[in-house]
């Protein structure tokens, strides 16, 4: 159940600074859909255009990293953080950007390695090799 209320478009029209960010979300998504993040978000406009620019900025642009290597650093990212919501709505943005069932299997086999990995290196406490550092 949310914490917060998930603002409605009507409500949303209503507040020229909400109204500024929902626009440039579906322009710059090139879709009507306002997810229920950018809605709880809404709450707080400031936080909302915040948010929002940082998005834009990270995933949004042309970059060394493709989009839909983006998309699945953020379902790596946000699988380690707990983050459901996420891990649902950026699967689904990547599998929108091209991403195979091929793909998506072998994202999770890294990202179950890493975690296992991870909490073994953790629970060791080894330490880093001197040849890891960076000069």
């Amino acid at each position: 159940m949310t914490t917060v209320k998930l603002l409605s478009d009507q409500e949303a029209e209503a507040n020229p600074a909400i109204k500024l960010v929902f626009d440039d979300i579906r322009t710059t998504r090139k879709s009507d859909f306002i997810n229920n993040f950018w809605r709880g978000l809404a709450n707080d406009p400031a936080l909302l255009k915040r948010t929002w620019e940082g998005l834009k900025a990270v995933m949004a642009v042309e970059g060394t990293l493709d989009p839909l290597a983006r998309e699945m650093i953020y379902i790596a990212v946000s699988t380690a953080n707990g983050c459901s919501y996420c891990v649902h709505s950026h699967t689904a943005a990547a599998r929108a950007r091209g991403m195979t069932d091929a793909q998506h299997g072998e994202l999770l086999s890294v990202i179950g390695l890493a975690a296992q990995t991870n909490h073994l290196v953790t629970a060791m406490q080894i330490p880093v090799d001197p040849e890891f550092d960076i000069p």
